[in-house]
């Protein structure tokens, strides 16, 4: 079924994605009233009335394309985080995050994007991101590649000499075990910088734009779209175990994804603690 399905419905998803984005998203960016802003858990997590219409909507328009899914939303989780379970289950799941970088949407920066991945038995299969502001749509299907407005993604490595460049976990996200991880980064040849939206993150590292992220949180919503967008651009993703990351969770953190193997090899041991 779902095979299928990716044979014929990926211009559909990409489609539901752009109606959200136009009937939600768009005409909220800077026209955001103070009441149509809530903090979830701090300054630095925060939902809008964008957010959650922008997921009921693609909530109702994904289900209906893959006849058997499931939807595990950021917002709907946030509700009842029994939800997220399902990512676990035996059904096709649709991974939703309706706005990525909400903090930068409230800001009125238009780095912020909207992330659906199609997921099933913990293997994302499919993946769309999209960032209405910047008019820039990315695709991504397993082992059929992965493309950026019409164009074929291809990651490449950094040159040898050169210094690389890696967007890391806001502080207010990390325990202090993981900040310690993450100052293993501040070594020469390496420089670290705060992460924005981490889909137009990994799009970065996709394009090859961006060398690798070294993140400490794992909800499936963040990763799913860009690590499958990664690994199709010729790149890949470790955690600290050496292992690939888990959507369904149990990660040893922080993890990396790189634009090739060697990048992620060389970022997962300074997270580790190798000289």
């Amino acid at each position: 079924m779902i095979e299928e399905f990716l044979t014929h419905g990926v211009r559909e998803v990409e489609e539901a994605l752009r109606k959200a984005a136009a009937a939600e998203v768009t005409p909220r960016f800077r026209q955001l009233a103070a009441g149509d802003i809530v903090e979830k858990t701090g300054p630095h997590d925060m939902v809008t009335v964008a957010d959650r219409r922008a997921e009921e909507q693609l909530t109702t328009d994904l289900a209906a394309l893959l006849p058997g899914s499931v939807v595990v939303g950021e917002e709907a989780v946030h509700a009842d985080p029994s939800r997220y379970e399902a990512i676990s289950g035996d059904a096709p799941v649709w991974i939703v995050d309706p706005v990525d970088g909400t903090r930068q949407f409230v800001n009125g920066d238009p780095g912020f994007c909207m992330l659906v991945a199609l997921a099933l038995d913990g293997e994302v299969r499919a993946s769309w991101t999209y960032a209405p502001a910047l008019d820039q749509f990315a695709v991504a299907v397993r082992g059929k590649g992965a493309w950026w407005n019409g164009q074929r993604l291809t990651s490449g490595s950094p040159r040898p000499d050169a210094e690389i460049e890696v967007a890391t976990s806001h502080p207010d996200f990390t325990t202090e075990e993981q900040k310690r991880a993450l100052l293993g980064l501040r070594t020469p040849g390496v420089r670290p910088r705060p992460c924005g939206s981490a889909g137009l993150e990994y799009l970065a590292i996709a394009r090859g734009e961006l060398d690798a992220v070294a993140f400490s949180w794992e909800l499936a919503w963040d990763h799913a779209a860009g690590l499958l967008l990664v690994e199709e651009a010729g790149g890949t993703d470790l955690t600290l175990t050496g292992e690939r990351f888990r959507i369904a969770g149990g990660n040893s953190l922080p993890f990396t994804a790189a634009r090739d193997a060697a990048t992620a090899r060389r970022v997962a041991g300074l997270l580790g603690g190798d000289a």
